[in-house]
């Protein structure tokens, strides 16, 4: 029988394999190894373990573990690597995690650590490389391995820091690995240390101490170690042993599957370091995720239930070869909004989107003030700026705080220069690397900065630098003065509106080593600060707390407890027999925003949703859409208006909305429960009978097929969304309401809820989704209500509305500006104008005519090509609003 499984696509064009000559001696097993098994909480197979000793040449001796679970026969391995002072037991849990989910894990204490020895080479290709090349020959001859060929196991590698970075590079040494996960590691250790020529003082000595002092590493380490730490300068010699040591050395090599998963509270490897890695993997042609996680080596939230579960995703789709494996967005990054008050942790969300946008996309000019400005280096470089704290971020976690707002940098009087921009006149999300270009000179010749770029607050003292991080300046032979780019480090970071933004220069900082000889900087703006805004990334809502989903419920409860005992503060409303066939019906709402009598929300909204309808909700931020759907849902009571479901008045615990379910900003969910478990405790915390649950029939529609038996916590963001779904549609409600439901979603998880959207209405119920994707509401929804400033501006069947006569698409033969389109807005029978890529948006009022447009179009010698109706929803959303949703 052929053992071997055939290869994935992308790699059967891949180099032939390097011969075991390239590599170190040959493995030599000390001891058979001692197999036991693993006690597990879980009715899933006891996981097997198998400890052994493997002598890799040269004395040195590497500890090991195997693991497997399940069934006979062969499976794709991984290989687990530890982080940097830690050891193979750091990573047990997710090894027999793995191994319960049919992968063969084999995890290793890497040299001089654990009971491993040898000396520390830094992930040396002829020490770590080469040690784990000796494991992969192992592995090649187990019977429980799947192979690709003669002695080449189909195989995965995914571990963090330390063991991030050994697999990049066992990767493009070894061509046998076939897959790669690996998390808030460093691609260029020569620029993680000594980025921009500065020498990383505190994280440099950390590294050192936590490998167990300098005589644990090999010499020529040591020796490089002591002498940029006395001297404070990196020298020549030193970067290349580091560079050599790098994944970026051989990144031309790195041609496998990668999911980076990068931290964003991370001083030691920012983010920079997986945006380089992404754009060299990809250029070789392989495919690539990127997944900026809320912790780091700072501290934060590390999200390790996520990230094993995406891991493992990983490795099912490019291991397993699983096409229908959830693999998430092709870039993720999770944002931090407020703090959770049942338990103090950060509440996160998700925010994605279907393509990698780099460190630059969506750049925005922000204009800074500030005259030329003098500032001193001291001498001895003291007192030292302070932004992070390297190695405290575990005990404290100061990149965390200042994603909650709360400020800890300190920069001393006449030590920095300082530019700043006018309050911010929209809330602005960086999400990238910012740069600007300054003059710098210095009077010691060269010039050492670390560049900051803050948040500050209306007051203009309270100051928060996100995620702590500085950017690291060398500047060489600036006593001419020199105009320097200043790029600083990539943040994911939300400026409210009427905050400001701070560009400091600073001569020193706690971190670095700054240079010792006093000297005076003196700094000028050449330009502005430019943001990038990564304007394709979408923010999914956050997952609320489990007591959200179960306090409605509760809440009804209650009500109906104080109906049947006559303590009812109110008479309610008649049910009008009209209307008890329609769904929805909504007539003269309002709602005014808190403590304001003439600013409104919701105002004058009148329409009506009919049986069988999908209605899709659109508006501009800010247009009422959520207010509408919380009134709707008896969350808050209107100022004025009614709103009637099946001819019922709605108020809050109104026995009609029974037959309402809902999804609004997403649903908690027990992680450790199955998604089939969590449902049913939804159920019975409603406290209606089993029978009228009709989850099975929910199921089918949501289509969560054999997801449902699995916990929760290994749910992608679009498994989780699909639950949620699900749980709105228990009992089969006549009328269901989703708000945002794709927030998160990649383009196939998209379409399938488009497809669950259809499937429910075509039962004869009916649908409304607000949503702002809106190629989608005009696939998925058969009508429309447009909503702009709290207001009605259309509503109608998609076809009407996309198809109205009233709005022509008038074609030109050279793009369209703004001064034009205001010209033609002024023409008479013309009530608007909108630039698009293929001409004008034109539309009409009732005295306008289309023969008589083309006719002023001639006189002001607008080059027409044609003119007919346009096609498109977002052309007739964009002219009902007057502009950009």
């Amino acid at each position: 029988m052929d053992l071997r499984l055939p290869r994935p696509r992308w790699l059967r064009s891949r180099r032939p394999r390097r011969t075991a000559a390239a590599v170190a001696a040959a493995v030599v097993l000390a001891g058979a190894g001692t197999w036991t098994a693993v006690a597990s909480d879980d009715p899933a197979p006891a996981v097997d373990r198998a400890d052994r000793t493997v002598a890799t040449g040269a004395g040195v001796r590497i500890d090991t573990s195997y693991f497997t679970a399940g069934p006979d026969g062969r499976r794709p391995a991984v290989l687990l690597g530890h982080g940097f002072g830690g050891s193979k037991d750091d990573v047990r849990q997710q090894a027999e995690d793995l191994a319960r989910e049919g992968y063969a894990v084999l995890t290793w204490s890497a040299r001089s650590f654990g009971k491993s020895t040898g000396k520390i080479g830094l992930n040396d290709p002829d020490g770590e490389v080469a040690d784990v090349s000796r494991l992969i020959d192992w592995l090649a001859e187990q019977p429980e391995v799947a192979l690709d060929g003669d002695g080449d196991p189909r195989l995965g590698m995914a571990g963090a820091s330390y063991g991030g970075a050994i697999a990049l590079l066992t990767a493009g040494h070894d061509d046998r690995v076939d897959a790669l996960a690996p998390a808030i590691t460093y691609f260029d250790l020569a620029e993680a240390l000594f980025p921009n020529g500065v020498f990383k003082r505190l994280w440099a000595g950390i590294f050192v101490n936590s490998g167990g002092g300098c005589e644990k590493f090999e010499p020529a380490l040591c020796r490089m170690y002591e002498r940029v730490a006395e001297s404070g300068t990196p020298d020549a010699e030193a970067i290349a042993l580091l560079e050599e040591r790098s994944p970026s050395a051989v990144a031309d090599r790195i041609d496998v599957p990668t999911l980076l998963m990068q931290g964003q509270s991370d001083s030691l490897f920012p983010l920079g370091h997986a945006d380089a890695a992404a754009k060299a993997i990809r250029a070789n042609g392989a495919p690539v995720d990127v997944d900026w996680i809320a912790g780091g080596h700072d501290g934060g939230e590390p999200e390790a239930d996520r990230v094993r579960a995406r891991t493992r995703a990983w490795f099912d789709r490019y291991l397993k070869d699983d096409e229908g494996a959830d693999t998430g967005p092709a870039f993720r990054v999770t944002r931090t909004g407020g703090v959770d008050s049942t338990d103090g942790r950060a509440v996160l969300s998700g925010a994605s989107a279907d393509r990698y946008p780099g460190l630059t996309g969506g750049g925005k000019d922000v204009p800074l003030t500030g005259r030329e400005q003098s500032f001193a280096n001291p001498a001895g470089a003291s007192p030292p700026a302070v932004s992070a704290l390297p190695g405290l971020g575990g005990a404290g976690g100061l990149s965390q705080l200042s994603s909650l707002g709360v400020g800890v940098s300190l920069d001393f009087p006449g030590q920095h220069a300082r530019f700043e921009s006018a309050p911010v006149t929209r809330d602005l999300r960086i999400t990238g690397s910012p740069t600007a270009t300054v003059h710098v000179k210095s009077t010691g010749g060269d010039a050492v900065l670390f560049g900051k770029v803050y948040d500050v607050g209306p007051d203009g003292r309270r100051q928060v630098l996100p995620s702590q991080l500085v950017t690291p300046l060398r500047i060489e032979d600036a006593g001419a003065g020199k105009d320097v780019t200043v790029t600083f480090p990539a943040v994911d970071h939300e400026v409210r509106q009427g905050h400001r933004l701070r560009l400091v220069l600073a001569s020193t900082d706690l971190g670095y080593a700054s240079p010792a000889a006093p000297a005076t900087y003196t700094v000028s703006l050449k330009g502005d600060l430019t943001v990038p805004t990564a304007p394709e990334v979408a923010t999914a809502a956050a997952p609320l707390p489990s007591w959200v989903w179960w306090l409605p419920a509760a809440g009804a409860a209650a009500a109906l407890a104080l109906v049947l005992t006559g303590r009812r503060r109110t008479t309610a409303t008649p049910p009008d027999p009209a209307l008890a066939g329609v769904p929805l019906q909504i007539t003269g709402l309002s709602k005014r925003y808190a403590r304001s009598a003439d600013r409104y929300a919701v105002r004058d909204l009148s329409f009506r949703v009919e049986k069988g309808q999908v209605l899709g909700l659109l508006g501009p931020n800010g247009a009422g859409k959520t207010t509408t759907l919380r009134m709707l849902m008896g969350l808050i009571k209107p100022d004025d208006g009614e709103i009637r479901v099946f001819g019922h008045a709605v108020r809050p615990g109104a026995p009609v909305l029974s037959r309402v379910g809902a999804f609004v900003e997403g649903a908690g969910f027990l992680p450790h429960l199955s998604g089939r478990e969590n449902l049913e405790l939804y159920w019975r915390a409603t406290g209606r009978p089993p029978q009228d649950s009709r989850m099975e029939e929910a199921l089918e529609i949501a289509g969560l097929g054999d997801a449902l038996a699995r916990a929760v916590r290994t749910y992608s963001q679009g498994m989780r969304q699909r639950l949620a779904i699900a749980q709105a549609m228990l009992g089969l409600p006549d009328l269901l309401i989703l708000d945002e439901p794709t927030n998160g979603l990649d383009p196939p998880q998209i379409r399938e809820m488009r497809e669950v959207m259809i499937r429910y209405a075509a039962g004869g119920r009916t649908v409304i989704v607000s949503s702002h994707l809106l190629s989608e509401v005009e696939q998925s929804c058969t009508h429309l209500v447009v909503m702009d400033r709290g207001q009605l501006v259309q509503a109608g069947p998609v076809h009407e509305i996309v198809g109205s006569g009233d709005t022509l698409l008038v074609g030109t033969a050279s793009p369209a500006d703004e001064p034009l389109a205001g010209k033609v807005a002024a023409l008479p029978g013309v009530v608007s104008a909108v630039p698009t890529d293929d001409g004008l948006l034109v539309r009409l009022d009732a005295d306008g005519t289309a023969p008589r447009l083309v006719a002023d179009l001639v006189r002001l010698d607008v080059p027409v090509v044609s003119v007919g109706p346009h096609r498109r929803l977002e052309d007739a959303f964009l002219t009902m609003i007057g502009g950009p949703a």
